[in-house]
C-alpha cells in the first residue's frame, strides 16, 4: 500500500486551484430608487446639480443610506409617456424603489382624469411586479381648470395610493407652489432656491420607507 503525503504546500495549492474554478465573488449592487417624473424632476431651468433628485442622492450619502438614485424624468412627460418607458427602465435598473412623479402635464392639457389614472395604475401593477416598492406624488392643476377637474385630477392620486396600498408624497410643491420668489418667470416650475423645499416633501415619506 502507498501511504500519501498530504503536505501543507499540497494543502495551499489544492485551495488556490478551488479559488481559481470558483471564480471572484461578485460585490453587491446598491440597491436603486427610480424617479419618473416630468420636468419637475428632471430640473427645466436649473441645472441638474441643483435638481431635488441630485440633491436627494446628496442627502442619502450624508445619512449612510447605500442606495443609488437613478433620474429617468423627462420634461413635459406624460403618464402616457411614462408608461411607454417603465418597462425599459425597470429591465436596465430593477430598482428597489420606484417614485412615481407623473400626471401634472396631463391635467395642464386636460386629458381626461380617468386616462390618467389608468396609466398610473399600469404602471404601478408593473414596478410592483418587478418587486419595487412605489412612491406615488401627488399633483395638483391651477383652479381655473373648474373646480369639478381639479377635485378629480386630485382625487386620482388618493385613490391609488389605497388601491394599491402604496405610500403617497403629499403634494409636491407644498411651500412652493403660490410663492413668487420659489417659481421661475413661466410661473409653473420651481426655481433652484424650491429644490430643498421639494427634496424634505419627498423625504418626509421616502426616509421612513427605507428605514423599514
Amino acid at each position: 500500500m502507498i501511504k500519501m503525503n498530504h503536505s501543507p504546500c499540497l494543502a495551499i495549492f489544492l485551495l488556490w486551484g478551488l479559488a481559481i474554478l470558483s471564480g471572484p465573488v461578485a460585490s453587491a449592487e446598491p440597491p436603486v430608487i427610480l424617479v419618473l417624473g416630468d420636468s419637475l424632476s428632471a430640473g427645466y431651468g436649473i441645472s441638474v446639480e441643483q435638481g431635488w433628485v441630485n440633491l436627494l442622492q446628496r442627502r442619502l450619502t450624508e445619512r449612510g443610506f447605500p442606495h443609488q438614485v437613478v433620474n429617468a424624468s423627462i420634461s413635459g412627460d406624460t403618464t402616457s409617456g411614462g408608461l411607454s418607458r417603465l418597462p425599459a427602465a425597470l429591465e436596465r435598473y430593477h430598482p428597489a424603489v420606484l417614485v412615481l412623479e407623473l400626471g401634472a402635464n396631463d391635467g395642464l392639457r386636460g386629458q381626461p382624469p380617468m386616462t390618467m389614472s389608468r396609466n398610473l395604475a399600469q404602471m404601478i401593477e408593473q414596478a410592483q411586479q418587478a418587486g419595487a416598492r412605489v412612491l406615488l406624488a401627488e399633483m395638483r392643476i391651477p383652479p381655473n381648470y373648474g373646480p369639478l377637474y381639479t377635485q378629480k385630477f386630485q382625487e386620482t392620486f388618493t385613490e391609488l395610493a389605497r388601491r394599491y396600498n402604496i405610500l403617497l408624497i403629499p403634494f409636491l410643491l407644498n411651500g412652493v407652489a403660490g410663492q413668487p420668489a420659489l417659481i421661475q418667470d413661466d410661473g409653473l416650475h420651481p426655481r433652484a432656491e424650491a429644490q430643498p423645499r421639494i427634496l424634505d416633501n419627498v423625504w418626509v415619506v421616502l426616509e421612513p420607507a427605507l428605514k423599514s
